[in-house]
């Protein structure tokens, strides 16, 4: 499946969740790509949109291939295995400079607003997608503090392989699934162009929390 733009996938991805409408859902969305699809699946579910900041650590050698993910709270989750061939030192500068900008983001974004409580409710976590699932399984993770009643992952593309790992931890609905995965996810677009900070904080003022 490709998809023209990330607005063009979350409105498709809205349409998948329309089952949530009726329902008292709080949006969450990976910053910065997921907060364009976030933003139509919020807009669609007239739910409120917050964010859930986790920050891929990527290796030295291939900087798109995530050995860790750390929240903004220091929380990690790493590929032991890859993590253990790292230098020590590069590591942690990486650690201590990717929870800085995940600190940065949050108050730029959100200018001290109050984090949107999913307690007992549906929390909805959406992407524009997922290739190693590091970042995501860290935000699982971090959403599950506020005690929610549901976790549901909404992406519009995930890898068969980590799919299935990703169903073991939450709710699953994801528009493609490719058993040959096209090694990123921006090769599932046809106009894949960095987010900015600015477009993060316009769609999240459109519809608050």
């Amino acid at each position: 499946m490709l998809f023209e733009n990330r607005a063009d996938a979350g409105k498709k991805l809205a349409d998948a969740l329309e089952n949530y409408k009726s329902k008292d859902a709080v949006v969450y969305a990976l910053p910065r790509g997921g907060v364009v699809l976030g933003y139509e699946v919020a807009k669609k579910l007239g739910a409120p949109l917050d964010l859930v900041i986790t920050r891929k650590i990527g290796h030295p050698s291939q900087p798109e291939y995530a050995v860790c993910a750390v929240a903004e709270d220091g929380h990690m989750i790493c590929n032991e295995d890859e993590r253990a061939a790292l230098d020590k030192k590069w590591f942690e500068s990486e650690v201590e400079k990717e929870r800085k900008e995940a600190r940065r983001r949050r108050e730029k974004y959100l200018s001290g607003r109050k984090p949107v409580s999913c307690r007992g409710k549906t929390a909805i976590i959406v992407d524009d997608g997922i290739a190693t699932g590091l970042t995501m399984f860290l935000a699982v993770d971090e959403v599950k503090h506020e005690n929610p009643k549901e976790i549901v992952i909404a992406v519009p593309v995930v890898p068969k392989d980590t799919a299935e790992k990703i169903k073991k931890k939450a709710k699953l609905v994801a528009l493609d699934i490719p058993e040959i995965y096209r090694g990123a996810v921006g090769a599932y677009y046809d106009n894949f162009p960095q987010v900015s900070d600015e477009e993060v904080i316009e769609l999240l003022s459109k519809i608050g929390g």
